[in-house]
């Protein structure tokens, strides 16, 4: 009706530059300056997102088409983050070409022989157990992963690896989630010492608890699970330093989009655009986690990544300590990473660490007891 008040967000693709880009609209599409593009695609998804929020689909898919020219495959790099909504993750590809893991398992392996220094089992890697002076302890591994197969080819590796070492060694699969992780299967043994690792995992627990507010603690049923329950020795949680846990869909758009492009950024520099392995990483893995925190809502959403400084808070309200990690640790993590490219770095603040690439800070280490 003319005259009439639109009452939702005012991004009117009517006024927007983006409706002269349209090849559908009868002008031949023309990809601006590499240096404008990523800029303009921020535009273009706030914009989108202002649409899906206001229920306005026909204007939503508009953006996407015009999003669509932007993320085309010999796009500026960053652009590509739009495109990777699809297929499943490629963690392995991940940790090979990128640092940030390697590193993480550096300096869990380091914090966690110190924390089991004397104890009849530790939890680290079989070729320095093996070394020990004063022979290789005992070790149980127990795993956590929904496919039986990955387990099985686990337990196959690693039980060959012990064995090829006269490592005394237990493997213990469990199938399943770590949401629904019964502590009566994992068989902890009085006396025992126990290790946690936690690698881009507890992140997912927070999509079990729809009620809690952003900044709320663990849901208290569940602290027994990571206290009294278990008393581990150690415990050391690596997860994303980001904030994509919001209520909005704006928010996570806009958090998402400066945390991939960061990622996208620094797989740039270890490998070349046309390369297959990078490919999978970006849809496989990348758009898998971008996909789930964009498009998903409940208990379907597990990519709530959070800052570090409220885990911090929830695992204190837990009855957690924090553990330094020690000189040894960051000199080993510094030693790996120099043979990668220069822009990455290791910070350390109040005895956490955090791994950077052009000291941005894209994954956070800290231990706990």
């Amino acid at each position: 009706m003319a005259g009439a008040k639109d009452s939702r967000p005012s991004a009117s693709l009517e006024s927007s530059p983006w409706m002269q880009l349209s090849p559908g609209l009868g002008s031949q599409f023309r990809r601006p300056p590499s240096g404008e593009v990523a800029l303009q695609l921020i535009k273009l998804l706030d914009e989108c997102a202002i649409h899906i929020a206001a229920d306005s689909m026909q204007s939503a898919n508009i953006c996407l088409e015009h999003i669509s020219h932007f993320a085309s495959a010999d796009a500026f790099n960053k652009t590509k983050i739009s495109s990777v909504y699809e297929e499943i993750h490629v963690q392995r590809l991940f940790f090979k070409l990128c640092p940030f893991l390697k590193v993480a398992y550096v300096i869990t392996n380091q914090a966690i022989i110190e924390a089991m220094e004397g104890e009849k089992a530790w939890f680290d890697l079989l070729q320095k157990l093996s070394s020990q002076p004063e022979g290789p302890p005992h070790l149980k591994i127990t795993a956590i992963h929904e496919n039986k197969d990955v387990l099985e080819q686990m337990d196959l590796q690693l039980t060959e690896k012990a064995n090829s070492l006269n490592i005394p060694f237990q493997f213990n699969p469990i199938v399943g989630k770590l949401e629904n992780l019964d502590l009566e299967s994992l068989h902890v043994k009085t006396g025992e010492a126990l290790a946690i690792s936690s690698v881009l995992q507890l992140h997912s627990l927070l999509a079990t608890d729809e009620g809690m507010m952003r900044n709320s603690t663990v849901a208290s049923k569940n602290r027994p699970k990571f206290s009294s329950g278990l008393l581990p020795m150690l415990m050391v949680i690596t997860d994303q330093e980001a904030n994509h846990n919001g209520f909005t869909l704006m928010e996570r758009v806009v958090n998402s989009f400066k945390f991939y492009a960061a990622l996208f950024d620094c797989l740039d520099s270890t490998v070349s655009g046309a390369l297959i392995d990078r490919q999978k990483i970006e849809k496989m893995l990348f758009g898998e986690e971008i996909k789930n925190i964009i498009a998903c809502e409940g208990v379907e959403r597990k990519e709530r990544h959070e800052k570090l400084e409220k885990w911090i808070l929830r695992l204190e309200l837990a009855g957690f300590g924090r553990v330094h990690f020690s000189f040894l640790g960051m000199i080993k993590a510094k030693e790996l990473l120099q043979s990668y490219d220069h822009h990455y770095n290791v910070k350390e603040e109040n005895g956490c660490l955090a791994i950077c690439w052009r000291d941005n800070p894209l994954f956070s280490l800290s231990a706990w007891r």
